[in-house]
């Protein structure tokens, strides 16, 4: 190979990408990603924080649809009984098959039109502000959405337990790591509301230096209320299946998205969340 041959150059950011289709259209420009631009915010390569997202495997998924399969508890009386079941409550577990629907999770953005002649710092608006939102809104799809035509996120997910909060928040969140593994999983993620993680969590000892040598991945967001954490094995009980499509483009956003009318930038993903364990999830009070 010749040493003069040139580096191979980085990918534009999504900004950058949109920046020079707007040189070329300007507000009529969209774009198509054949990634998942949550991915992409420049903020993840700078502070060690862990998306929502990053909590959950996540599986390519070809199409609109996936098959994915689930256990439950008994759904009726069982017909004999299963050996060892008060020991493996999982040897009870009914199989079950479903199809999932991937749907799309939106962010909004008002852009200056200042910006639209100025291609390096839009690149940057878009990168640092419609990202980051979309990252937010990523985050409350996996949490809490409602289902229907958008993501069912966790808090949505029938048959998951709620558990009382035990004598301190320590306690309550230990707890439940441990009701986890009873049910034959292991605990290897924390969903807190950042209140609760820096009031609670946060210099309490070596708590947090023994979670991270566990392997527990913890993740702090706004949409899991104060005062409740969800905690379950995100590996093997759940997947994010991503469409790996994305697209920014402007577009009339619908009323309430903001509180006065100005040029809109929508940022769109498509994925589904699905639950195969709903029995390795807990949400416990903390106190």
């Amino acid at each position: 190979m010749s040493t003069n041959e040139p580096a191979e150059q980085p990918p534009l950011s999504p900004g950058k990408v949109f920046a020079q289709a707007v040189a070329k259209e300007g507000a009529k420009a969209s774009v198509e990603f054949s990634h998942t631009i949550t991915e992409a915010f420049p903020g993840f390569k700078r502070r060690p924080r862990i998306a929502v997202r990053g909590l959950f495997k996540v599986v390519k998924a070809e199409g609109g649809k996936v098959k994915y399969w689930h256990e439950t508890p008994p759904q009726s009386p069982p017909t004999v009984q299963v050996e060892d079941v008060g020991l493996r409550p999982e040897a009870a577990f009914e199989f079950h098959t479903d199809l999932a629907t991937l749907k799309p999770t939106t962010a909004w953005i008002q852009v200056p039109p200042a910006l639209l002649d100025d291609p390096e710092t839009l690149a940057t608006f878009i990168d640092f502000r419609l990202l980051v939102r979309l990252c937010t809104a990523e985050n409350q799809a996996l949490a809490r959405g409602r289902g229907g035509d958008r993501v069912r996120g966790l808090l949505e997910t029938p048959g998951i337990t709620r558990l009382p909060a035990r004598s301190d928040p320590v306690s309550s969140l230990l707890a439940a790591c441990d009701r986890v593994e009873q049910m034959g999983g292991s605990a290897d993620g924390i969903l807190v509301n950042p209140a609760d993680y820096y009031r609670y969590f946060v210099g309490k000892g070596g708590l947090l230096s023994d979670l991270t040598s566990m392997g527990v991945r913890i993740a702090r967001a706004r949409m899991v209320d104060p005062g409740q954490v969800i905690v379950g094995d995100f590996t093997a009980a759940a997947t994010i299946f991503d469409s790996g499509r994305s697209s920014i483009r402007f577009a009339t956003p619908p009323p309430g998205i903001f509180p006065r009318d100005g040029l809109a930038v929508c940022g769109e993903i498509h994925e589904a969340l699905v639950v195969h364990l709903p029995t390795h999830f807990y949400v416990a009070s903390l106190a």
